[in-house]
């Protein structure tokens, strides 16, 4: 019972600080700013880098990025390096997808690890912010919404997952997850898709059923990546600073996976 009440009460505060920093701009930048700090120092202790440098690289990508225009003046140039940092986190994403289905442990040499701090962490945080601040407009319910996608998914993976789920999923990686439970979560999304579209003036319901997709499918698979990670390190956790969940990087592994293919369907497709 003391367990579930700590666990209620850290998902409540994480909730409403995510919940009440979508109000304004500025609080958005610095509560990403500082959940990207301790995901990453969570993730440098899975993967066993001790450097400071991907701190650095982290907070010149997010601010470039997030404040493009403020520092620049001018929002020339913006596309083209965008575009740039969104063709190798896409394909450093893709070879972490191949290593957790091809590999029994993935890859780690030195020069790997300053790869996937910077274009699977570091990048992922600057995609967030920019789906909060599509075309440099501020669309906090474009990633409320992402969010809802993925709350539901997970919730319904996990409840559909355990009362009905019998074939497993990727039983080396994660033995409780279930193709029945990733049906279910992702059944569910594609149906709270249609709510978001029904109750945001954001896109239309088409829009949300292919976003409910793209963040169910990437979402699991980024869980899985970072389960295998966690794996490889023999921990349970990423870290303990949410009693009764573990760590920030195990609440937000999967949104972080799923940003950049978000994102880059936002582009294709969403004029603000």
């Amino acid at each position: 019972m003391k367990e579930l009440v700590t666990r209620t009460l850290s998902g409540i505060l994480y909730i409403s600080l995510l919940m009440l920093s979508l109000c304004w701009k500025s609080a958005l930048a610095v509560l990403f700013y500082l959940f990207g700090l301790v995901c990453l120092a969570e993730f440098k202790k899975l993967i066993g880098l001790e450097k400071f440098l991907p701190y650095i690289i982290f907070t010149i990508l997010y601010f470039v990025f997030g404040y493009w225009v403020s520092i620049v003046n001018s929002k020339s140039g913006f596309n083209d390096s965008i575009q740039i940092l969104h063709v190798i986190t896409i394909f450093v994403q893709l070879f972490l997808i191949k290593d957790l289905f091809s590999e029994k442990t993935i890859p780690l040499f030195s020069s790997k690890r300053y790869i996937i701090t910077t274009f699977y962490l570091s990048s992922g945080f600057v995609f967030l912010f920019l789906i909060a601040n599509y075309n440099h407009n501020f669309t906090p319910l474009l990633l409320l919404g992402t969010f809802i996608i993925l709350w539901t998914n997970d919730t319904f993976a996990y409840l559909v997952g355990k009362n009905f789920g019998k074939q497993k999923l990727f039983a080396k990686v994660s033995p409780k997850k279930t193709v029945e439970g990733f049906l279910g979560g992702l059944f569910f999304s594609c149906v709270a898709s249609y709510f978001i579209a029904k109750f945001t003036d954001t896109l239309d319901f088409n829009h949300w059923l292919v976003l409910a997709i793209i963040a169910s499918v990437f979402g699991t698979l980024g869980d899985l990546i970072e389960s295998k990670f966690k794996r490889q390190a023999n921990v349970k956790d990423s870290g303990v600073i949410m009693p009764g969940h573990g760590g920030l990087l195990d609440r937000l592994d999967s949104i972080i996976f799923a940003a950049p293919f978000i994102y880059l369907y936002l582009r294709f497709t969403y004029v603000s």
